[in-house]
């Protein structure tokens, strides 16, 4: 298996698993990791998800063995981008519950993108970025031209793709590309799912409609963003976990949600 699956208590686990290659994405992992990604948007009791990669990569992007043999065979090579690449972007992104990434070790290229995807990235020592597609003569994917400008800014964003340089673990979270940094990297899985595990006991509906916002509202004007955020709230508010967590805060209560 080039993915593995796994959930505890509210919280799915996607885990890149081509550690031999450090878990560079071949056809089978994009096919997986796409399944992956629709499974745990339609299961209700997942309500927080953890992307990691096994042994001591993330993810160092496309698997460029595979990429030369596709040139080889003269077939159009970068099909793959909108066949591929993309609907996984567009699911990742578009998850509706809150996603932490736990990048032990490299992060490049189309790997660095889906980092960038989650809404939380924690590192360790080892953890490294890198916005690699240049070095092999190509612009940048999988989301990366929305998602680090929004991270790092315009100026940051172009040196960081024309120039193709690594960013160490200290740089990306002054950059804002980690969300923490542990002192040990054999912490940083446990702690990503800690982090999510305090997640899945939050107000699921309310984290996928504020994720929905910054999404949508990023890409309009004022008008539009305050329509989304209006939708947001009717449907936050029809919620038993908006209902109930008033009337505890109102009773000075610890509210308790159930995701819906």
């Amino acid at each position: 298996m080039s993915l593995l699956l796994t959930h505890d208590q509210g919280v799915a686990t996607i885990m890149l698993n081509r550690p031999e290659s450090l878990n560079s994405i071949n056809t089978a992992l994009k096919q997986e990791l796409a399944s992956a990604l629709a499974a745990v948007a339609a299961d209700s009791a997942v309500r927080a998800v953890v992307v990691a990669g096994a042994g001591r990569a993330f993810c160092v992007g496309q698997d460029l063995r595979e990429h030369v043999a596709t040139l080889e065979s003269g077939n159009a090579p970068l099909d793959t981008v909108v066949r591929d690449y993309n609907p996984i972007t567009l699911s990742l992104a578009g998850l509706p519950k809150p996603v932490v990434a736990a990048v032990r070790g490299s992060a490049a290229g189309a790997g660095a993108s889906l980092a960038l995807l989650a809404d939380f990235r924690v590192g360790g020592p080892s953890t490294s970025f890198l916005m690699a597609f240049a070095r092999v003569g190509l612009a940048g994917d999988t989301g990366v031209s929305w998602t680090l400008p929004r991270l790092v800014g315009h100026a940051k964003a172009t040196e960081l793709l024309m120039l193709a340089e690594p960013v160490t673990a200290t740089e990306a979270q002054r950059l804002g590309l980690l969300t923490r940094l542990v002192d040990d990297d054999d912490l940083v899985l446990a702690t990503a799912q800690e982090f999510a595990a305090r997640l899945a006991e939050g107000p699921t509906t309310a984290y996928g409609q504020i994720k929905r916002e910054l999404l949508e509202g990023a890409a309009v004007g004022l008008k539009e963003a305050l329509e989304i955020e209006a939708q947001a709230q009717a449907t936050c508010g029809a919620t038993a976990d908006h209902r109930k967590s008033t009337f505890a805060f109102v009773n000075k209560q610890k509210p308790t949600f159930i995701g819906s």
